[in-house]
């Protein structure tokens, strides 16, 4: 697995220590010998594809337009101004997939996706911010950018993008092919082709408070379920005030979230099944035709294994999870599982090695059945 080692002139410990989330960074040729993982037919093809999320955005005359893929058809190439924008390029295209890998000297549970820009002249999005950070590279053509450092995010009212109102840029560059603009999140830029061009944009995910918050307490709600009661009021007097709270009902409930106190494993179970919980857009081909368990354990003890593009896997302490699951395995397992984790594939001969744990054996292979894995 390639995983980049230096940005630019600085190493990536450098890089973490100095910039991520701290400042901006424009790393010439930080992919040396760069060649784009996808051409304008891929994009072209990929904003057709209804399970794929495109957007069409042009601007005419100062007048913005957004569309909502998937489209047909779209506007000529010759024709100025336009930008198509096609999200989770990574899980369709093995190319885009290995370049996002090789950012994985960050947490895979922080890595999201890759989305495709493809710009005609004078094509872009508009002077906007993102609320994470964010790698831009240049894969083909060249983009200007400009950027501005965290400030006012006033939005243009009516705009059907989210357009700063008031963008003051402080620098200014001109992306060639391997080139690479990291942002911090909070920085507006706003980025505009010159001729035609592909940026490719290496995004994060960063959790919300709210968000995290909001499904946490919707899995506990499903999770007691099984106790639920119901308030009941036997032996109530007749209402002379029918427009108050009655004591007993607001008491009841009341103690009802106060005896709730979940317990530290059970957050940090949530945590990592929340985590690895592939994105909503995201489907597995299942396999079920006889006789593929035992033709994959041969052929992964013959060539190796490794995980479907789509699969999230992490683990922390003594357990795994993937794809929104806790894999409840035993110890002499689960090394193999976070090596399997760690370098998202394992070769022949660990697999020879795994192989010799029946249940493990059997784990992997209802893996491959339900697109998990795949052989090498």
């Amino acid at each position: 697995m390639n995983i980049l080692k230096t940005l630019g002139e600085l190493s990536v410990d450098e890089f973490m220590r100095r910039h991520w989330q701290r400042a901006p960074l424009l790393a010439r040729n930080a992919l040396p010998d760069f060649a784009s993982p996808v051409s304008r037919e891929d994009v072209f093809e990929m904003a057709a594809d209804d399970a794929l999320r495109s957007r069409l955005a042009a601007c005419r005359k100062g007048r913005w337009t957004l569309e909502h893929g998937p489209f047909d058809t779209l506007p000529s190439p010759r024709r100025p101004g336009w930008t198509v924008l096609v999200n989770g390029v990574d899980r369709s295209l093995d190319a885009a997939h290995e370049l996002l890998a090789r950012f994985r000297f960050l947490p895979d549970v922080r890595l999201d996706d890759l989305m495709v820009s493809y710009a005609t002249d004078n094509g872009g999005v508009g002077p906007h911010v993102d609320s994470y950070d964010v790698f831009l590279v240049q894969a083909s053509g060249r983009r200007r950018w400009r950027i501005a450092p965290p400030g006012d995010t006033t939005l243009v009212e009516g705009a059907p993008l989210k357009l700063l109102a008031h963008f003051e840029p402080t620098q200014e560059w001109v992306l060639e092919p391997g080139d690479l603009l990291y942002l911090p999140p909070g920085w507006g830029h706003d980025g505009t082709a010159v001729g035609e061009c592909i940026t490719l944009s290496i995004g994060f995910r960063a959790p919300s408070r709210h968000e995290f918050m909001s499904a946490f307490l919707a899995a506990q709600a499903d999770s007691i379920a099984g106790a639920d009661t119901r308030f009941a009021d036997r032996g109530r007097l007749v209402s002379r005030h029918p427009g108050e709270l009655p004591d007993d009902l607001s008491t009841q409930l009341r103690d009802w979230a106060l005896e709730w106190k979940p317990r530290r494993a059970d957050i940090d179970r949530f945590i990592g099944s929340w985590l690895t919980e592939p994105a909503p857009d995201v489907w597995f081909e299942t396999d079920h035709r006889p006789g593929i368990p035992k033709r994959f354990a041969l052929n992964a003890q013959r060539d190796g294994l490794q995980l479907d593009r789509r699969t999230r896997m992490a683990w922390r302490a003594g357990q795994v999870y993937i794809n929104g699951e806790e894999v409840n395995a035993p110890a002499s397992e689960r090394s193999w599982l976070r090596k399997l984790a760690d370098a998202r594939r394992l070769d022949a001969a660990q697999c020879r090695s795994a192989w010799a744990s029946d249940s493990l054996g059997a784990r992997l292979s209802e893996w491959r059945v339900r697109g998990w894995l795949h052989e090498s």
